[in-house]
């Protein structure tokens, strides 16, 4: 189901307070325990705040992992350019604690893997960087993310960022 008409047959769990854009369709909800949802969308995962739902794009989930009836979302915050590239940095892990998950966690594993194009390791001086290609929800084409190490010479990543952004839309690299 997809659009108004997921909507209108129940793909929005009941009592959700988050407002759906109009091509965002539903594919997987649960309840969590504390309240609220997290609900799956094609867009990205609405997950639970204390100012209400809040939806993290699909291309700034860093990390989703479930077992034992908890989900860990590790969320990145775009925190400077480079380029056409983004540096990246991740938040802290948030639990939710989900009894009963349903089709969720195969849904976000599908969601976040299915965003990303491409993925290289580069180990350099005092850690080392990911260079990720991923696709935006709800937008053509991808972008190119960069997550250093803790320690990085982030201004060194950066340079290396945007040279690489630059040399993939000349169609010389491929990230």
């Amino acid at each position: 189901m997809s659009g108004w008409l997921g909507r209108f047959l129940g793909g929005v769990p009941k009592g959700f307070t988050g407002t759906l854009e109009r091509e965002e369709a539903v594919v997987a909800s649960a309840p969590v325990r504390d309240g609220g949802h997290l609900v799956a969308t094609s867009l990205g995962l609405w997950v639970p705040t204390d100012d209400g739902p809040r939806r993290i794009g699909w291309h700034l989930v860093s990390k989703a992992s479930w077992a034992s009836g908890v989900f860990v979302i590790t969320e990145a915050d775009e925190v400077e350019r480079a380029g056409d590239a983004v540096v990246l940095a991740d938040r802290a892990p948030q639990r939710y604690v989900v009894e009963q998950p349903g089709k969720l966690p195969q849904a976000v594993h599908r969601r976040v893997t299915g965003s990303i194009r491409t993925r290289h390791r580069r180990e350099l001086p005092d850690g080392g960087a990911w260079f990720v290609q991923r696709k935006v929800p709800g937008r053509d084409g991808t972008v190119l993310q960069v997550r250093p190490d803790p320690g990085t010479d982030v201004a060194l990543v950066r340079d290396i960022a945007q040279e690489v952004a630059q040399r993939m839309g000349e169609g010389l690299a491929d990230a």
